[in-house]
C-alpha cells in the first residue's frame, strides 16, 4: 500500500544541494511527489511503498547540510507519478546559508580536462563547492537571488542543471566560459591588457616580480612572489607585519612542520590560513620574521589555474585592505585605493554581495572567523527573544540569536573608523534580512565610547529596544562555557566595571553571575594608547625606577623625554591603570629590546613568543597579594626579575634573551594558573574556562593547561569560536540571553 506524507526538513538546507539530493533519493526509493524550498526549510510531498527508508535517507542529508528537525505528517489528495523539483516559495527563516566552500577535487579535475566543457574556466563549481554567502542576497537560495542572476545559463550548463544524474543538478553557481563571469587583466591606469589568457599573463607578471591585486571570492588580495615581498611591505608601509602565503600542496612540507590536524585543516573544505611553525625559524624572513608562517592552499579555480602557469612554488596572498578595515570588493574602488600598491589588476565581473576575508587557524584554534567557517550557526537555547550582539571594538563581528540558534557573521574588523562601522552595520542588515530577524534586545560592550556601542544605542533608540551592556571579559567566558566555572580571560584591553582597563581577569560563578575574584596587579599605562604603541612607556609604567630610566637613556631617550615620563607616572596625569596581560607582555618585549614600537596589532607579544620559542624556561618566584578583595599576581615582580636577569647577562647575549623571554612567559602563565587554581579550591569548582587573545600563545596556553591539570582541574577552551575578540559578539548574546532568562 502506498503511503502519502508531507516531510518538512529544517536546518541548513539552502545552498547545500538538498533538493537534488532529495530528488535522487526519491528515484532510488521509487517515491513519487515533489520537493520545494520554503525559506529555511524544505517541503517534500511523497508517495510510495518505501516511505520509511526514504525519510531515513532524507534525514541524513547531503554532506554540507545540517539537519535540525524532520517532521513527517500524513497528506491527502492526488500525488502524480514521477518526482519533480518545484520553484521555491517563502516560509520560515530558521536556518542559514552555508559559508563559501573551497573548490572540490572533481571540479579541479574538470578545469584541467582537455576538451571538457569547463577546461580552463576560473569559476567552475558544482553543488558540493564554490561560493555561497558571498553571492547571496536573500533566501531561498536560488540563482535569481544571487549575483549569478546576471549570467543566464547556456544550453550546455542548463542541461547539467536539469540533469538529476549530474553533480551540478540545481547547482546555482553553475557556469562556464560561454555563459559565466569572466576574468580580465588591467594595468594600474585601468587599461585592459591585450592578451590571449589573462590568468596565464598574470602568472608571468608575478614570476617577473610584479605585484597584482586579485579579486577573489570575498574581496581583493595583493599577490606577489617571495622575492617581491619586501617591495610590497614598503609599498604598504607594513615593514614588520608578517604576510600569509598560498603554496602548492606538494611544497608545504619543505616549508613548515605540520601535525596531521594541521594538514587536515589545510585540505578541508574551509581551506583557511593555517599558522604553522617554520622548519627553519630563520627562513623566509622577508615573509615573516616570526618562527611561524601563515599558509593556505589554493581554494578557487582561479588560484589553481594561476599556479598551473606559475614557476614559483608560493605566492604572498594578503588582504588588500588596510589592517582592521573592510575587504575591498569593487574593481573601481580597488583601482582608486591600490594604485600605488599594485602594478596590475586581475579581476572577475561577478558582484561580491557579502565581503568575506580568509579564515585563520592556529593549533586547531580559530583566530579569524571568516571564509569557509562563517556565517557560523550554533544551536543554543537562549530563550524566546531575538538578540543582536554587536561585538567589541577590535577584531569584531556580529551575532544574531533567534529561535534556538546563534548565527555569527564573518570577521568585520576594527570598529574604530567610519568605514568599518559602516561595514558592521551592513553586515547586521544582511544577516537580519537573510534570517528574517526582528530584534528584541541589543547586547553591546560595556565601554561607553566604542562605535559599536553607539551603533547599539542607535538601533535601540530607533526601535524602542532594550540595551544590555556586557563586560568584555565576561563575554569571553560566556562564549566558552555555560557551566559553573572559574573563568580566565587574558587579552589586551577591555573596559572594566570600575572604569579601568582590564585584561587578566579571573572570574568565579556561572553566566551571567561571574564575580571577579583575581587578576594581575594594576599598573600604569602612561599616555593610555601611547603606551600600547610604544611599549617602553609600558615598561616604565610597571617599573618606574632608576634601572629602567637608565636603560631607556641608553636607548636614546633624552633627559627631557624621561623627565616628562617620570612626572606623568608620578602624578597620574593621562595615566590609565590596567591589569592587561597583553600590556605586560609588551613591556617584556620592550625590556629585552625585541620590540620598541608596535606597528601592527599584537606585534610585541608575538615577537616575544617567537624569541621565546627557542629559549629554556626556568621557574621564578611568584608574588601574590590581596587588592580590594581580589587576589593579584605581581607583574612588577616578574618584570623586575627579568630586568635583573638581563643586567646579569653579557651584552648582546641572544641565548640569555631567549631564555629570559621563555621564562617570563612561563612564569606569567604559572602565576595566572595559580590564581585560578586557588579560586577553584575556595569556591569548590572543578572546571576552568580559558579565553582571550593571549591564549593563542602556545607556551602560555599549554602551561596554564598543564598547571591546572596537575591540580586535577579541567581546562575548557572553545575551538568553535575564536579565543580572541571574534567570540565576543556570541558571548554577548549568551550573557544577555541568560540574564533575561533569570528575569523571566
Amino acid at each position: 500500500m502506498h503511503e502519502q506524507v508531507r516531510i518538512s526538513v529544517r536546518g541548513i538546507v539552502q545552498g547545500v544541494g538538498f533538493r537534488p539530493f532529495v530528488y535522487r533519493s526519491a528515484l532510488n526509493h521509487g517515491i513519487a511527489g515533489s520537493v520545494k524550498n520554503l525559506g529555511s526549510e524544505v517541503e517534500i510531498i511523497a508517495r510510495g511503498e518505501r516511505i520509511p527508508e526514504f525519510v531515513e535517507a532524507v534525514s541524513r542529508g547531503p554532506p554540507l547540510s545540517r539537519i535540525d528537525s524532520v517532521e513527517v505528517t500524513p497528506v491527502a489528495g492526488m500525488i502524480a507519478d514521477g518526482f519533480v523539483i518545484l520553484k521555491s516559495g517563502t516560509g520560515s527563516f530558521s536556518g542559514m546559508i552555508p559559508p563559501d566552500i573551497a573548490i572540490c577535487s572533481e571540479c579541479i579535475a574538470d578545469i584541467f580536462t582537455e576538451g571538457g566543457g569547463y577546461q580552463n574556466y576560473w569559476a567552475t563549481s558544482c553543488v558540493n563547492c564554490g561560493p555561497r554567502y558571498s553571492i547571496i542576497s536573500e533566501i531561498p537560495y536560488d540563482r535569481e537571488r544571487t549575483s549569478m542572476a546576471e549570467f543566464p545559463m547556456c544550453p550546455a550548463c542548463a542541461g547539467e542543471y536539469h540533469d538529476p544524474h549530474s553533480r551540478r543538478h540545481h547547482a546555482q553557481t553553475i557556469a562556464c566560459a560561454s555563459c559565466g563571469p569572466g576574468v580580465e587583466l588591467f594595468d594600474k591606469l585601468g587599461h585592459k591588457v591585450d592578451c590571449h589568457d589573462p590568468v596565464e599573463e598574470a602568472a608571468g607578471l608575478l614570476d617577473a616580480g610584479f605585484i597584482l591585486a586579485m579579486r577573489g571570492i570575498g574581496g581583493f588580495h595583493l599577490a606577489c612572489v617571495e622575492e617581491s615581498a619586501t617591495k610590497l611591505k614598503h609599498r604598504l608601509g607594513r615593514i614588520e607585519q608578517p604576510f600569509a602565503i598560498m603554496i602548492r600542496p606538494d611544497q608545504i612540507d619543505r616549508l613548515a612542520d605540520l601535525s596531521p590536524e594541521d594538514r587536515a585543516m589545510l585540505e578541508s573544505p574551509v581551506h583557511p590560513i593555517v599558522v604553522l611553525d617554520k622548519r627553519d625559524p630563520d627562513a623566509h624572513r622577508d615573509i615573516s620574521s616570526l618562527h611561524t608562517i601563515g599558509c593556505m592552499f589554493p581554494y578557487t579555480g582561479l588560484h589553481h589555474l594561476l599556479f598551473s602557469h606559475l614557476e614559483h612554488p608560493l605566492l604572498i596572498m594578503t588582504s588588500a585592505n588596510m589592517p582592521g578595515y573592510p575587504m575591498i570588493t569593487g574593481i573601481d574602488v580597488a583601482m582608486a585605493k591600490l594604485g600605488n600598491d599594485a602594478d596590475f589588476f586581475l579581476a572577475h565581473n561577478r558582484q561580491i554581495v557579502n565581503r568575506c576575508d580568509d579564515s585563520v587557524v592556529r593549533n586547531g584554534y580559530i583566530i579569524r572567523l571568516s571564509r569557509g567557517i562563517a556565517p557560523k550557526r550554533t544551536a543554543i537555547d537562549l530563550g524566546r527573544r531575538c538578540i543582536l550582539g554587536v561585538g567589541p571594538e577590535l577584531n569584531a563581528n556580529a551575532t544574531i540569536y533567534k529561535g534556538g540558534f546563534a548565527i555569527s557573521s564573518p570577521h568585520v574588523g576594527n570598529v574604530r573608523n567610519p568605514a568599518t562601522l559602516e561595514y558592521l552595520e551592513e553586515t547586521v542588515r544582511n544577516l537580519q534580512r537573510i534570517l528574517g530577524a526582528k530584534f528584541d534586545v541589543i547586547a553591546h560592550d560595556l565601554h561607553p565610547q566604542f562605535l559599536s556601542t553607539r551603533f547599539a544605542r542607535e538601533i535601540a533608540s530607533e526601535h524602542g529596544l532594550e540595551l544590555i551592556p556586557v563586560q568584555h571579559h565576561r563575554a569571553h567566558i560566556a562564549a566558552t562555557t555555560l557551566k559553573p566555572c572559574i573563568g580566565i580571560a587574558i587579552d589586551g584591553v577591555g573596559y572594566g566595571d570600575d572604569g579601568t582597563v582590564w585584561g587578566s581577569e579571573i572570574f568565579s560563578g556561572q553566566v551571567p553571575d561571574l564575580m571577579r575574584v583575581a587578576h594581575l596587579e594594576p599598573v600604569a599605562m602612561p599616555g593610555g594608547d601611547l603606551a600600547t604603541r610604544f611599549p617602553e612607556r609600558m615598561l616604565y609604567g610597571i617599573l618606574p625606577d632608576e634601572r629602567v630610566r637608565s636603560l631607556l637613556a641608553s636607548r636614546g631617550w633624552s633627559d627631557v623625554e624621561l623627565g616628562v615620563l617620570e612626572k606623568q607616572v608620578a602624578s597620574g596625569f593621562n595615566v590609565t591603570q590596567t591589569t592587561s596581560t597583553g600590556r605586560v607582555l609588551d613591556a617584556a618585549a620592550a625590556l629585552l629590546g625585541i620590540c620598541r614600537e608596535r606597528t601592527y596589532d599584537g606585534e610585541p607579544a608575538m615577537k616575544l613568543e617567537s624569541v621565546a620559542a627557542s629559549g629554556m624556561a626556568e621557574a621564578w618566584p611568584l608574588v601574590f597579594a590581596m587588592t580590594d578583595g581580589c587576589e593579584t599576581l605581581s607583574s612588577r615582580s616578574l618584570t623586575g626579575t627579568a630586568l635583573t636577569k638581563l643586567q646579569a647577562a653579557p651584552d648582546g647575549d641572544q641565548r640569555a634573551i631567549r631564555d629570559i623571554a621563555a621564562s617570563f612567559q612561563y612564569n606569567l602563565a604559572r602565576g595566572i594558573a595559580e590564581l585560578a587554581a586557588r579560586a577553584a579550591v575556595r569556591d569548590d569548582m572543578k572546571d576552568v574556562a580559558l579565553s582571550g587573545g593571549v591564549a593563542y600563545n602556545h607556551a602560555i596556553r599549554t602551561t596554564i593547561e598543564w598547571e591546572l591539570a596537575a591540580r586535577g582541574l579541567a581546562c575548557i577552551t572553545n575551538r568553535e569560536y575564536p579565543l580572541g575578540d571574534g567570540c565576543v559578539s556570541y558571548g554577548q548574546c549568551v550573557y544577555a540571553g541568560r540574564l533575561l532568562a533569570r528575569r523571566d
